[in-house]
């Protein structure tokens, strides 16, 4: 018996096979590596990547198949965790959310580490200083009480209204790292810590607002803010940043919280 042989189809192709959907990109990230050089400098990469994907998987494809020596950090790649801030095209945005095809991708793609913080390794950076000043606002609730709740805390959902916004911050840095005050004098409080402040100084429940306030109202305090607003238009959960540091200030100057 013979052996069928298949014929050539002239019929066009089915749907989703005739072009591929990756395109060429080249990404432009700053490199420094302080056991190899003293000055960061810029090297590119090129990737072919379907553009609906995420700058944090080209990263990952730049590290895992081009160069195994690219630092970054990430971890749960879901914009949760904040670990991927980064600065892309020249804006503070987490790596995680911004997908390759609002980017221009037929340009070079610009990636660096954001702006105020010691640079440790390429796109790491030092955030001792950024989780120093989270802490020195007390960052948890307070209460006179110092024996163990005998019930909950209740609260009225009016109340818990009040600082809904700023309970939404996760300590990525891109607002502080946005922040020119913040560039040029390290040791302002900065935009983050601010907002951290601000979610237990309107909490109802707490009663460590005047601390907290006391804090603030450091020269490297929240009077340091000079309103550009870059904090809010980085803040990648759409926290309104500028605002929260405005009611601070209100409540330094009238005591009413």
């Amino acid at each position: 018996m013979a052996t069928p042989v298949m014929e050539k189809s002239d019929s066009a192709p089915e749907p989703g096979f005739a072009d591929s959907p990756y395109i060429t990109v080249t990404f432009r990230v700053r490199r420094f590596n302080p056991e190899v050089a003293a000055e960061a400098a810029w090297e590119d990469f090129q990737l072919e990547i379907d553009p609906k994907e995420r700058v944090l998987d080209a990263l990952h494809k730049i590290k895992w198949d081009l160069d195994g020596s690219l630092t970054f950090r990430r971890s749960c790649a879901h914009g949760i965790c904040g670990s991927d801030a980064m600065r892309i095209n020249g804006k503070n945005r987490l790596a995680c959310k911004t997908l390759i095809k609002d980017l221009s991708p037929e340009k070079p793609i610009t990636v660096e580490p954001i702006k105020g913080l010691t640079v440790l390794k390429d796109l790491v950076v030092d955030m001792e200083p950024f989780f120093q000043a989270y802490r020195d606002v007390m960052p948890f609730l307070i209460t006179k009480d110092t024996n163990e709740p005998t019930r909950e805390r209740l609260q009225s959902a009016e109340d818990r209204e009040r600082f809904d916004d700023t309970t939404k911050c996760i300590l990525c840095a891109a607002c502080t790292s946005s922040c020119p005050v913040f560039w040029n004098d390290g040791q302002y409080f900065g935009p983050a810590a601010i907002v951290n402040a601000h979610r237990f100084i309107f909490d109802s429940r707490d009663e460590a607002g005047e601390q907290r306030l006391e804090v603030l109202n450091d020269r490297d305090g929240v009077w340091r803010c000079r309103t550009t607003f870059n904090c809010t238009d980085a803040c990648p959960r759409g926290i309104e940043v500028t605002k929260a540091i405005a009611e601070v200030k209100r409540a330094l100057i009238t005591r009413r919280f």
